[in-house]
């Protein structure tokens, strides 16, 4: 059954979409994701490149938040915040809700030997806590401007649902695989088979994108609301997940010269000056802008994406264009012609 949601008129006027993943909760699925065999077309890649490296105190926390099951939700800190200032907080967790959390756990499956010393260690919760901030820098700093690069573009997506069918649009196309919308209750299935009842009593929900999961999971304790998270769109961006390119250079890396020497004539040089100014426009709305055939436009979109310069996502029968952070670079450049 997993966790089933209650909803009045007033949350839903209060749920609303986050405007980037938080970062210890992506952290805490990026360690799962980490250790999870699945998926292997989007993720083996960046597996591959970062197990070799695992810094000295991960697999402590490695331990702690295994690949299915339960883990310390103190340790996810549900907010946003730089990852210093979050797990700053986090070292200030009071020591009875770390003694209820991991006996909670415990009760469930095992811990590792050393996490019963945790409540009363500070100077081994301080290794813990260094070990997740050192598999942050290696799992997602490196990453992060793709990272919100991909949920930016599925925040659009949902925008599209709330403003074409309101907020029981949004909650229905989330993540159909594991949430269902029986009003007004929202079904959540979770990975680890909790079952619980939130009557939400007007706080409404924050739902958060999250590019290394498919599954959605909720924390009833977060505030100033519950949280869902939720799988940004699998549409064509996530198929080059196995791209993920350190350093932020977009998810194909570095454009071609073979691209960046068709991106100088003039008509695919307007397509991407107009998808930077009409960010997350339609196909047919590219076309209009420049005056050009849909075919046309669609045509130039693919070069330019395949250079790395926009973005492409697939809201139902339409697909939405952004520039990336590559494309502006390049839109800025001296000699482009751009005001940008």
């Amino acid at each position: 059954m997993g966790y089933r949601i209650h909803f009045t008129t007033e949350d839903l006027a209060r749920t609303r979409v986050a405007e980037a993943p938080l970062p210890l909760s992506e952290l805490g699925t990026a360690v799962r994701t980490l250790q999870d065999r699945s998926r292997p077309v989007l993720f083996d890649a960046w597996r591959s490149r970062v197990a070799g490296q695992l810094p000295a105190g991960a697999r402590m926390a490695l331990s702690l938040i295994p690949p299915v099951g339960w883990s310390p939700t103190f340790l996810n800190l549900p907010r946003a915040g730089t990852p210093e200032e979050l797990l700053e907080e986090v070292r200030g967790t009071p020591r009875a809700v770390i003694e209820s959390e991991l006996a909670a756990i415990a009760a469930r499956q095992p811990l590792p030997r050393w996490a019963h010393r945790l409540p009363g260690d500070a100077a081994l919760l301080g290794q813990l806590l260094d070990g997740l901030g050192r598999l942050h820098a290696l799992l997602l700093k490196p990453y992060w401007q793709q990272i919100t690069g991909y949920t930016a573009a599925d925040r659009s997506v949902r925008a599209r649902q709330l403003l074409g069918g309101g907020v029981q649009s949004l909650l229905v196309q989330a993540n159909p695989r594991w949430i269902r919308w029986e009003p007004p209750v929202l079904e959540v299935r979770m990975a680890n088979e909790a079952e619980a009842d939130l009557h939400l009593a007007g706080q409404g929900i924050l739902l958060v994108p999250s590019v290394f999961s498919t599954r959605s999971f909720v924390d009833e304790d977060a505030r100033p609301q519950p949280v869902v998270t939720y799988p940004v769109g699998h549409e064509r961006p996530l198929q080059r997940l196995s791209l993920l390119a350190p350093g932020g250079a977009g998810p194909a890396g570095p454009a071609s010269s073979t691209a960046l020497t068709a991106l100088l004539g003039r008509t695919r040089a307007a397509v991407l000056h107009a998808v930077a100014e009409h960010t997350d426009c339609s196909t047919k709305e590219l076309a209009a802008a420049v005056g050009v055939a849909p075919a046309s436009a669609s045509e130039h979109a693919t070069v330019l994406r395949e250079a790395g310069l926009i973005r492409t996502v697939r809201h139902r029968n339409t697909v939405l264009h952004s520039v990336t952070g590559l494309g502006l670079e390049l839109l800025n450049s001296p000699g482009s012609g751009s005001s940008r």
